[in-house]
């Protein structure tokens, strides 16, 4: 079969591969139809590898070596495995990104997404960007009647839903998100359609539109402008009640914390991989709450994702700047994102 294979920086190949194996107890074997990247895979194939087992076995998965990647996928349920119920070939599904074990003091709690032995597939398992792939069939969920190129939002609509939960419209509340990628931008249409006053900040024109076209109220180029100010002077002063920080750069966690209101909070969703400028200080001081937010819990989060996107799938539309073949995954994929040339979700017709 054809699939995208990582083989380590700047390698991604899209070749020849084996196809996997009838499903084992438990799983679905999916013909993929869409595939999407996110940020991470683009962070993988730049500077690399950071989360992929490519030369010791992952502790969960046991993979090592070059996999397949991608981990936001809609396809087609082409076999069952032993002990699966609830879908039968020609089943259309998204799957979730994360596996767990089901056993553990987290999952137990239903804090999947922070299982001891949580492993992602196509980070440290064979992904998506292929014809066929493996997938749970716990972690799967049917589409109902969306089409695909709506249906491939669901994966990283529920990451922003995980993002943006427990935050509810209020008179004065204001949400700050910094970075309208892919997250980014589903996160801001996520409060705008629960009612919530959005203000959108990146530096690109292409990513500041697909958040207008998203819902936010008002936006902040954040290569022209102080963006921390900006804030503050669209909020009277005070600063935002809630910023999320969804670029994983240094540059948006200083501006978050030049964002945030006294009594405020800051919720990372990008992954920083540089040195913290925090200002401890601060958040003792005032009072700033800082917390994270990992992926997303399948049970709660996805269901709630397709919900949305059933009732809503204009959603999808605004996040989706292009549909391309597997064969241009590289140049009109990965580097284009990593270039900022996207406006939005770039999605894989497999």
């Amino acid at each position: 079969m054809r699939a995208a294979v990582f083989h380590g920086r700047r390698d991604v190949r899209v070749q020849e591969w084996p196809a996997p194996p009838p499903p084992g107890p438990g799983e679905l074997q999916l013909a993929v139809v869409r595939a999407g990247i996110c940020g991470t895979d683009v962070e993988e194939f730049a500077s690399g590898p950071h989360l992929i087992p490519l030369s010791e076995p992952h502790f969960a998965s046991g993979h090592r070596g070059p996999l397949v990647i991608g981990h936001e996928m809609v396809g087609e349920v082409v076999a069952t495995g032993p002990g699966v119920d609830g879908f039968a070939p020609g089943d259309v599904v998204v799957p979730g990104s994360g596996v767990s074990c089901g056993d553990c003091r987290w999952c137990a709690r239903g804090q999947t997404n922070v299982c001891r032995r949580y492993y992602t597939l196509g980070l440290h398992v064979d992904g998506g960007l292929a014809e066929r792939v493996n997938v749970p069939a716990r972690i799967s969920r049917s589409v109902g009647g969306l089409a695909p190129d709506v249906a491939i939002m669901a994966q990283p609509l529920a990451v922003a839903l995980r993002a943006v939960r427990g935050i509810t419209p209020e008179p004065d509340r204001t949400v700050a998100v910094i970075g309208l990628g892919g997250i980014g931008s589903l996160a801001v249409a996520a409060c705008a359609a629960r009612g919530v006053r959005t203000i959108g900040v990146d530096v690109s024109a292409g990513r500041l539109e697909t958040g207008r076209r998203a819902g936010a109220g008002l936006l902040v180029d954040a290569s022209r402008t102080n963006a921390g100010a900006a804030i503050r002077e669209a909020t009277s002063g005070h600063g935002a009640d809630v910023v999320i920080e969804a670029s994983g750069a240094t540059s948006g966690l200083v501006t978050a914390m030049d964002a945030v209101c006294r009594g405020g909070r800051v919720r990372l969703v990008g992954l920083h991989r540089d040195p913290s400028p925090l200002d401890l200080t601060r958040l003792v001081l005032e009072e700033i709450t800082l917390d994270t937010s990992k992926v997303h819990i399948c049970d709660q989060d996805l269901p709630e994702a397709l919900a949305l996107l059933t009732a809503h799938p204009e959603i999808a539309t605004t996040a989706l700047d292009d549909v391309i073949p597997l064969d241009r995954l590289v140049p009109d994929g990965l580097e284009r994102i990593e270039r900022g040339d996207a406006g939005g979700k770039v999605v894989i017709r497999v």
